[in-house]
């Protein structure tokens, strides 16, 4: 009896499972490599063309187009990963992926899907309990080991070279962070990354103000104004025109004259409003009408148009000003104040410089760097730097990286396993094997043995120091990861282990797969049995 329609296809039970098991572990192998500061780099070039070259998790799998739908939920957990913390999106995946490959021997030993996503339950919530006790504590200023946090978060990426970028991620983060109640309220909406090819990455700065990428408005307005008093608007300074079609007859030149010369009045008056407030320098949202750049520039005023919202915000947060929608009703109170307002030419491009702010709470890292690509993955790299550093400090909690801190936590699962008892410990010790796949993967792409790397690990970690010990990468040895400065936020590993847990427990519980489209071919690229689904 069929009642799906024609054209669609249906899998189930085992055959559902194992599709979706497959399509995972390839999505986990397709970034597997990539783990570490030996990790290899991925190129990927779209239907234009364009090019990107990176390591980074979320950006090799957001370009990939992955099609079926398991891909996709693999594609959330690097997503997720990086929205929350803003790296680890790379160990978040090849986890769910290992939890998956791991998951699939226990079904072929008969062993119950609700069984394994019980065990997996346990597990996760014991894995983190784990990571929470290992973790050493952290304070805000705690400058040394905030640095150590992002050099770790941009190793392996090409601006890992250039150690001073962790000294800006640390700064811009320090400065744009609010006490409140005893904690720290960080918006990173307030760190700008600016990017401009030319000079090279030691030539990246830190700006304690913003930076936009315009240019002053006239020629005969001033480009430098030293204690600047800044006007914010978002309203035009334009002569409004009717939103319905109106249509003005004019009979002699006397009427023409005073037509225009009331258009001039009401752009003088709007210049005189910004005037008497006592700014010397104007930021509009929207437009400037020349007639109005030429009275501003009369009265000496550097004016700078079309400024993005999200800028005008920024500006706000960190020269001190009110954003204005009325002009008439702009006063003294409502300026910013900067130390500098400048317009300087960069690799050939004018940008406007608003620094020296007095206490910035929204601040620019300017970027350089030799090409494109180069500052593309700088970028992603401080991306990813400031979301570790941000998180260090609202969890005030810190772990060791280079795989250590899986393996301590999945020695302590394999004994919280032997105390559960039943089948569940099946899966709780899977979870456990799972784990090791991180440092199993970072000796990989060291080239050394992965094997005797796991089991010198594990030896290893029963002593009293044991749980820093981690994969040395470029010395290909076991080593103590406090000496080698390799810092992460605690909040890497517990979101990771939280992610790829729930995928993992969510594609367990598929056992129908149904794709009904009326084109004949199935939405979601469903794949035939040994296919990928992957364009």
């Amino acid at each position: 009896m069929m009642f799906l329609p024609e054209g669609s296809r249906r899998v189930l039970g085992r055959d559902a499972q194992r599709i979706n098991i497959l399509i995972a572990k390839a999505v986990a192998n397709a970034v597997k490599s990539t783990l570490g500061p030996k990790g290899m780099d991925k190129m990927l070039v779209d239907d234009m063309g364009d090019v990107t070259i990176s390591n980074d998790g979320a950006t090799i799998l957001g370009e990939m187009q992955i099609d079926h739908p398991a891909g996709k939920m693999m594609v959330e957990v690097a997503k997720t990963q990086d929205r929350e913390v803003g790296d680890g999106t790379t160990s978040a995946v090849i986890l769910a992926g290992g939890l998956l490959q791991k998951a699939e021997s226990l079904l072929d030993d008969e062993i119950h899907p609700s069984i394994i996503i019980n065990g997996y339950r346990m597990a996760e919530k014991k894995a983190k309990e784990i990571a929470t006790e290992i973790a050493d504590p952290l304070t805000f200023d705690d400058t040394k080991t905030l640095r150590k946090i992002a050099m770790t978060s941009m190793t392996g990426k090409s601006a890992e070279a250039e150690a001073r970028l962790s000294d800006l991620v640390v700064e811009a983060v320090q400065t744009v962070a609010e006490k409140e109640d005893a904690k720290y309220h960080i918006d990173l909406d307030h760190v700008k990354i600016e990017k401009k090819t030319g000079a090279s990455l030691h030539d990246s700065e830190l700006i304690k103000g913003i930076v936009l990428d315009k240019e002053i408005v006239h020629t005969g307005m001033p480009r430098h104004v030293d204690n600047a008093k800044i006007a914010l608007v978002d309203v035009a300074m334009e002569i409004k025109e009717t939103e319905t079609d109106a249509k003005i007859e004019i009979t002699s030149p006397d009427q023409l004259q005073a037509f225009l010369d009331q258009e001039e009045g009401m752009l003088k008056k709007m210049v005189d409003s910004i005037q008497k407030s006592g700014a010397n320098v104007l930021i509009c949202q929207k437009g400037i009408d020349d007639l109005a750049q030429h009275f501003l520039s009369k009265a000496g005023i550097m004016a700078v148009r079309r400024v993005k919202q999200s800028d005008l915000q920024k500006l706000a947060k960190s020269t001190g000003g009110k954003i204005v929608s009325r002009l008439q009703d702009i006063s003294k109170e409502d300026l910013g104040h900067a130390k500098l307002v400048s317009e300087k030419k960069i690799a050939g491009d004018s940008m406007v410089f608003i620094e020296g702010c007095k206490n910035p709470k929204a601040v620019t890292i300017l970027v350089r760097g030799g090409t494109q690509h180069v500052i593309d993955e700088a970028e992603r790299a401080l991306t990813d730097a400031l979301g570790s550093v941000t998180s260090a400090i609202k969890d005030g909690k810190t772990v060791t990286g280079g795989g250590s801190s899986e393996i301590e936590i999945a020695i302590q699962l394999q004994e919280y396993a032997k105390n559960v008892g039943g089948r569940e410990q099946l899966a709780i010790n899977a979870f456990a094997e799972a784990l090791e796949i991180i440092p199993k993967t970072l000796a990989e792409t060291a080239g050394m043995d992965p094997i005797d790397t796991l089991v010198g690990l594990r030896a290893r970690h029963k002593g009293k120091e044991g749980k820093y010990l981690g994969v040395n990468v470029y010395d290909s040895k076991i080593d103590d990861m406090r000496k080698l400065n390799v810092v992460e936020p605690l909040r890497i590993k517990t979101q990771a282990i939280s992610s790829a847990s729930e995928v993992a427990q969510m594609l367990l519980r598929i056992d129908d797969i149904i794709a009904a489209t009326s084109s004949g071919r199935p939405k979601g690229g469903m794949p035939d049995m040994n296919g990928m689904g992957m364009d």
